[in-house]
């Protein structure tokens, strides 16, 4: 009895996913549950499981675009690891014999064979069928390395990257004029070129989307991060103590931006046709940076939370997105995001609004810069701050309320406790 992998739904708006890994080879023993291949989507990445035991046959290759519902690979219950093991050994045995029988036939006749095999035209998948349309390498000159000699898509790029062979110049005419050569670039040049993730294809179309359909505009301020630098070294210790994790400066911009969206509630909404859409919720979307993309995972419910329970919310998240564990339920619902660029060192940028959110807030590196408090000039540790908004939405002047309203929480961070 054969039971059949198929990519299960993730979601009305996923339709589709290249199958980027398989965790196991084709005639594998597999166990109940485990992990067998890595699925990536427009959204999100995701593993799929085994639902049973026995020896996989895969149907489908990395790289390969599959449906929702396609089978991807069937796993035989009725062998087990032993009786799987036995009967490679068998075909072993079997194939040993018949190369045996095969070494003492004639050596015409063996020859014929060969020839008969090398003619044989090798199958190429659909991804390595488009690999050789776009290289113009010729499969008929590769060996395989694939089951049973199959030309592989990695088979394909390596030919493609060898030299070809030199040919010998034909003698020039004696009495050709000598052509004037154009001077060689100097050093090779190289290029590779590797197929648009789904997730950064989703990006990309998100992000020009949200310019083309938004009237963005960016306002800044800066803030002094004192209070808040001496408010975490004070308390810290007790902080991991108590709760095992350490406090950030992201739960306070998340709480500040809270306060902010409570005192200016024209922020806190959405434009659906030409219905202004009011939120009275604070699901705040916190921007996490991973080898395959951006992700925006929502910490919900701000207005109801404490520091801690934020900070494990942005852990657990951020662990989950970096190892490609992040569920769908999990990127959607947001009314705002927080961006830090100053993780990665930058000083100011101008963040494109998450749509259909009306806004995202910047945060940048911080640094000691010379400041201006009450007449004296004195090095303090400053933030530039940007706020991009939908100004369809949002005029000006309550972006600048909005964004006054973040610097004054993180300053004096007591204003976040008494909601002033």
């Amino acid at each position: 009895m054969a039971t059949e992998v198929k990519i299960p739904a993730m979601g009305e708006s996923i339709s589709s996913g290249i199958l980027a890994a398989w965790h196991v080879k084709d005639g594998d023993f597999v166990e109940k549950d485990q992990v067998l291949y890595e699925l990536e989507t427009d959204k999100i990445t995701s593993e799929g499981s085994a639902e049973v035991s026995g020896v996989i046959s895969l149907k489908a290759e990395v790289e390969d675009e599959v449906d929702i519902g396609q089978v991807v690979a069937t796993i035989d219950e009725s062998a087990s690891g032993s009786s799987s093991a036995a009967d490679k050994q068998s075909s072993a045995d079997t194939a040993s014999a018949e190369t045996s029988s095969e070494a003492s036939a004639e050596p015409a006749a063996a020859a014929a064979t060969a020839a008969e095999t090398s003619s044989e035209a090798k199958p190429l998948s659909p991804a390595a069928r488009k690999a050789a349309e776009e290289t113009g390498v010729d499969t008929s000159k590769i060996s395989g390395s694939g089951k049973d000699g199959r030309v592989t898509k990695s088979d394909i790029l390596e030919a493609a990257k060898a030299p070809a062979p030199a040919a010998s110049p034909a003698p020039a005419p004696a009495s050709a004029p000598k052509a004037s050569s154009a001077p060689a670039p100097a050093g090779e040049r190289k290029e590779t070129r590797k197929k648009m993730s789904p997730l950064r294809r989703k990006i990309a179309q998100r992000l020009v989307a949200a310019t083309q359909e938004a009237a963005m505009l960016t306002t800044f301020n800066e803030v002094d991060m004192s209070a808040v630098m001496k408010l975490r070294k004070q308390h810290q210790e007790k902080f991991v103590e108590r709760h095992g994790l350490k406090l950030g400066f992201m739960s306070f911009f998340t709480k500040a931006v809270t306060h902010a969206l409570q005192a200016v509630p024209e922020v806190n909404a959405r434009i659906e046709g030409n219905e202004v859409v009011t939120q009275h919720y604070y699901d705040i979307g916190v921007a996490v940076g991973t080898d395959k993309g951006l992700m925006v995972p929502v910490l919900r419910d701000c207005d109801k939370k404490g520091f801690a329970e934020i900070e494990g919310d942005i852990m657990d998240y951020a662990k989950a997105a970096r190892a490609g564990k992040i569920q769908m339920s999990d990127l959607e619902g947001g009314v705002f995001t927080i961006s830090n660029g100053g993780i990665y060192g930058s000083m100011l940028s101008t963040p494109i609004v998450n749509h259909p959110q009306p806004a995202i807030l910047g945060l940048h590196n911080i640094t000691e810069r010379a400041v201006v408090i009450n007449g004296e000039i004195v090095a303090r540790p400053m933030m530039y701050l940007a706020l991009s908004y939908d100004h369809r939405l949002i005029d000006g002047k309550e972006a600048v309320t909005f964004l006054v309203k973040v610097k004054e929480a993180i300053e004096d961070p007591a204003r976040l406790l008494f909601g002033i």
